[in-house]
């Protein structure tokens, strides 16, 4: 904004500026913007890193164990962290979208895979407390060393054997308990593409097992230049079965997107028409950025949600 110099008035630019952010600001209501908090603020208690969400002007929330220093699924929770969690949350105003369940669920030894369905069962039960009814879950893949790394037995009979058996079971404690488990579609995991996102929803067979979308982890090599009819077709296939949707970018394909939302190449236009087409009802949760980069990507957001809301590209 600018004010006239030696009038102190405000420049007619100022007040279109001024109104322009205004107008941004009204149409992000098309979609809440939340996080998800133990990626972007790593550092302070569970309070204190909430107190920093309220102070960045956010109100939803993805949270996870590692808020305190644990694993996302534990075979023992610590008596009163489940309330604690939700005390933490209400007291700020805050609403907990999700909480973080992941573990391997392709991982190639069966009692890692028991593990983690132990410590899933937990966090489900545990959900009501917390505040919420979604857990996020990831598919896993054959590295042992990391879920989030490719290995060259992801595409074998039995690696989507061993991850779909899990993710039945996981889908069973997750109906016992009321809650809903989403998973999202990426590169580097069993499940790597929409394709086989619908492959194991439609084999699982349950309204409990949904999907989170975050399309800059959707690219493989060379499919970059094909954003958009790889975004439509991703659509066309879980679309109307999203419990989450993420943004963050990415700046080159074959790997899952490490970026700020608006630092990269996503079409982010038409990542958010596609959203409103498929009737998601938000919120947008930032993921894949520091705190200093949070406000920027808010601002991005509501841009680019005003674009929508408005029918511009």
């Amino acid at each position: 904004m600018e004010i006239d110099g030696t009038a102190g008035r405000w420049t007619r630019r100022s007040f279109v500026g001024m109104a322009g952010a205004a107008a941004a600001g009204a149409q992000a209501d098309l979609w809440p913007i939340g996080i998800l908090v133990a990626t972007t603020y790593r550092t302070g208690s569970l309070e204190e890193r909430l107190d920093a969400v309220k102070a960045d002007g956010l109100a939803h929330v993805q949270l996870g164990l590692a808020c305190v220093g644990l694993p996302d699924v534990v075979e023992a929770l610590p008596a009163g962290l489940p309330e604690r969690f939700g005390r933490a949350a209400a007291e700020r105003g805050l609403t907990v979208v999700s909480v973080q369940g992941t573990f391997n669920m392709a991982h190639p030894d069966a009692e890692h895979r028991r593990a983690g369905l132990r410590g899933l069962r937990l966090l489900a039960e545990s959900c009501a407390a917390m505040g919420t009814s979604v857990i996020h879950i990831c598919t896993g893949t054959r590295n042992t060393e990391s879920m989030w790394r490719r290995h060259p037995e992801n595409g074998t009979p039995e690696a989507w054997r061993d991850m779909a058996v899990c993710v039945r079971e996981a889908a069973a404690i997750a109906r016992d308990a009321r809650v809903v488990l989403s998973f999202e579609p990426e590169v580097n995991n069993i499940v790597d593409s929409a394709r086989k996102a619908r492959r194991l929803l439609d084999e699982t067979g349950s309204s409990h097992l949904k999907v989170t979308m975050d399309p800059a982890n959707l690219f493989h090599a060379g499919q970059l230049p094909r954003m958009k009819e790889v975004l439509e077709e991703a659509f066309a296939l879980v679309g109307r079965d999203l419990a989450q949707a993420h943004a963050k970018d990415l700046d080159r394909d074959g790997d899952a997107g490490h970026k700020a939302a608006g630092e990269g190449l996503l079409d982010y236009d038409l990542y958010l028409r596609l959203l409103r087409k498929y009737e998601f009802k938000g919120p947008l949760l930032l993921h894949g950025l520091s705190r200093a980069q949070v406000a920027g990507c808010v601002g991005f957001l509501r841009r680019k949600m005003a674009g929508v809301a408005g029918g511009r590209d």
